[in-house]
């Protein structure tokens, strides 16, 4: 399927912001199920620097730098995607048996996903997330199994409310309500795998806007999404890129209804923290208004994307 992403994002700022910088995580990834076809980054006003740069996730990152006094800030990135729906998942690895992949011992080969197993900010450790989990994640258990039944647990016992919670609210107040949006549904779940020594990943993305006739409009497709990856090593594919499995607990999305290829992968890390979309220092500006609009859909305009980008690209090269 190839899609086409439309991410808008506008602040108007009271009074003036006089200069800053600025760093964008809007370029999708390139994935072993996921081909990056066209990107395109529009800022208004024109940006004195712009720079493109790899994080060590492999994420794409713009850093964008504004030195001269402006009351609205306009970022549009346009991308296009070919994406494919994932294997069937077959993993046997227990939890015990991977937790034990991650316990140090004299000798023992690294492993990079151990980065993963341990807290940051927006997913700590803590024993409420451990109670919590404990019933899914047991020793024995099939870690695709318990994970998925973890994924289950959250989306029947939490209740998806927009404006009840803000980008800063910690993920141990949103298990305590009961309630979030998807960015807190993600936290709270890498939060209880990692408490039980599992190895979870945050993802950033999107997903189709109209689904196919006869789906159900998934909550969150009409904006940034969030959902989670979880470390199976023993799932057949050619290279670690292959053993992370994706969960989306917001709508109970694995497995047989994984998150396929209706979503779109655009940066990986420990938590938002690692991989907000836009996020900066401003000097002026005491008050500001945010919008922001996602639009995912059929790349039908991949053609006119294309040229629209080769006339940008030369009309650049001939600007002084």
């Amino acid at each position: 399927m190839q899609l086409q992403i439309t991410h808008e994002t506008c602040y108007d700022y009271a009074p003036a912001v006089t200069i800053a910088q600025h760093m964008a995580y809007l370029q999708p990834l390139n994935t072993p199920r996921q081909q990056l076809l066209g990107h395109s980054l529009q800022i208004s006003p024109e940006p004195a620097e712009l720079t493109a740069t790899e994080d060590v996730y492999g994420n794409t990152r713009h850093f964008f730098s504004l030195q001269s006094a402006h009351t609205q800030l306009r970022v549009s990135a346009r991308s296009v995607v070919a994406t494919q729906p994932p294997p069937p998942a077959d993993s046997a690895i227990t939890c015990e048996q991977l937790r034990e992949r991650f316990r140090y011992s004299a000798g023992q080969a690294y492993d990079a996903a151990a980065e993963f197993v341990f807290a940051s900010p927006h997913a700590p450790r803590h024993a409420e997330f451990a109670a919590y989990a404990r019933s899914s994640l047991t020793g024995s258990a099939p870690v695709l199994l318990a994970a998925r039944e973890l994924m289950q647990r959250i989306h029947s016992d939490f209740v998806y409310e927009s404006q009840s919670t803000h980008v800063n609210t910690p993920a141990l107040a949103a298990l305590e309500q009961r309630k979030g949006v998807c960015q807190d549904f993600a936290h709270i779940m890498i939060a209880c795998l990692r408490s039980h020594g599992l190895s979870a990943r945050y993802v950033s993305g999107y997903m189709l806007t109209q689904p196919a006739p006869g789906q159900p409009r998934l909550r969150g497709s009409d904006a940034s999404h969030a959902w989670v990856s979880v470390y199976l090593p023993d799932l057949p594919g050619p290279g670690a890129a292959w053993c992370w499995y994706d969960f989306d607990p917001t709508n109970n999305r694995d497995g047989w209804a994984t998150p396929g290829e209706d979503y779109v992968t655009l940066a990986l890390g420990r938590d938002f923290a690692d991989v907000s979309p836009i996020r900066g220092v401003i000097h002026g500006g005491a008050t500001h208004t945010l919008s922001v609009g996602v639009t995912v859909e059929p790349a039908e305009m991949f053609g006119t994307m294309r040229q629209s980008q080769s006339q940008s690209q030369s009309q650049s090269s001939n600007n002084p």
